[in-house]
């Protein structure tokens, strides 16, 4: 999604928060709070810590075990001297696949949290 697009969305998302009651509105801001992620932790996360560490961030540990098992192989293989060029391969293919991730992280938040806000809007309602 564009930057545009996702700024709509939580434009629109707000509209129906504002809608709701008093209490409702409380319980909604006080989940929004504990659970909303910030975009830079997640891009700082990405670019120090290539193994994965920001999707543990946003809850996909699936995603974030496989980046992590590949970056400790491949590195186990480079500075082991076994498979050098195997280990260097694996650690490149994991930041190739990493770094678009890295230059559209404000995006990739900006998503999950309208998700986040969409999901919460359901709980507070009671529409589960």
């Amino acid at each position: 999604m564009t930057a545009e697009s996702l700024r709509q969305e939580e434009e629109q998302l707000r509209k129906q928060v504002a809608e709701l009651s008093s209490e409702q509105k409380k319980q909604y801001y006080a989940l929004e709070v504990a659970q909303v992620k910030d975009p830079d932790t997640y891009a700082v996360l990405n670019w120090a810590f290539l193994a994965g560490l920001h999707h543990f961030y946003l809850g996909r540990w699936q995603r974030g075990l496989l980046n992590l098992v590949l970056m400790l192989i491949g590195g186990l293989f480079y500075f082991s001297q076994l498979q050098p060029l195997l280990g260097g391969a694996m650690i490149l293919l994991v930041f190739i696949i990493e770094l678009p991730q890295l230059f559209n992280s404000q995006n990739i938040i900006h998503s999950y949290n309208n998700q986040l806000m969409q999901r919460l809007l359901k709980q507070v309602r009671g529409e589960q």
